[in-house]
């Protein structure tokens, strides 16, 4: 299976310029013959905590019509960030859209101290199906506990996918833990973050993969947007620089 991580600078706090976005990215992940696309945390607003109350939107919002539709379309399955609206307040969630079938949605379960102003924790871990693979997704900060991949692989998942919205400070972090993942868990590790201006940062990029023994396999610079296309079954991974400055 080729799965795709997008390296994306999202636009602040506005919803229909992020998901045109989205769409060319998703088409053009398609076209390297990707069936799973992920995109950076809260990809679809940019990583705004101050903006996410008003941004937030339900997993089945009509809004999310045209992506369900490119999904069907083209037989591709993506994973975009949103924060979502819960009874215990926001939370920074990643509706799940497949062809055919009704939208998923998983939320972050551990929160940074700064975001907690902000949103609510989630407390059901998840893992779903991706062509031959149990795929556990995970959100930023969480990603850098041990204990949350061990748990996907106990609920069978083989693959951990990676949603972030990273410092540079974060990436170089990642670099060391993601691969002891990888290697200690025996499951390929795919990242996607986003790059410029997000909330009070600048987004440091550096999107990647990683094979079941911890070998780093491609990425992406920390100004570049574009893919990471990472092939299980070859156990290989490439880049592909895109221009979404017309987008």
């Amino acid at each position: 299976m080729k799965l795709c991580a997008v390296q994306l600078a999202s636009r602040k706090g506005d919803f229909e310029a992020n998901l045109a976005r989205h769409q060319h990215c998703i088409e053009q992940a398609a076209a390297q013959g990707a069936g799973l696309v992920v995109f950076p945390e809260l990809s679809l607003t940019g990583y705004e905590p101050t903006l996410a109350r008003q941004l937030a939107l339900p997993v089945n919002t009509p809004r999310l019509a045209p992506l369900q539709a490119l999904c069907d379309r083209l037989g591709i399955s993506v994973a975009a960030g949103l924060p979502l609206p819960s009874a215990n307040g926001v939370l920074i969630g990643m509706p799940i859209l497949r062809p055919g079938q009704a939208p998923l949605a998983y939320a972050k379960q551990r929160l940074h101290a700064d975001e907690l102003p902000f949103f609510a924790p989630c407390d059901q871990p998840f893992v779903f199906g991706g062509g031959e693979h149990q795929i556990a997704p995970a959100i930023c900060y969480e990603s850098m506990f041990i204990e949350h991949a061990l748990h996907a692989r106990e609920l069978g998942a083989d693959l951990y996918l990676v949603s972030v919205a990273k410092t540079a400070k974060g990436v170089r972090e990642g670099y060391e833990h993601y691969p002891q993942v990888a290697r200690n868990l025996g499951m390929p590790v795919l990242l996607a973050n986003c790059v410029g201006p997000a909330d009070t940062f600048i987004g440091a990029g550096g999107s990647a993969a990683w094979d079941r023994q911890g070998n780093l396999l491609a990425a992406l610079d920390e100004r570049q947007e574009g893919l990471v296309i990472l092939d299980t079954a070859a156990q290989t991974a490439s880049c592909k620089v895109l221009d979404l400055g017309r987008v």
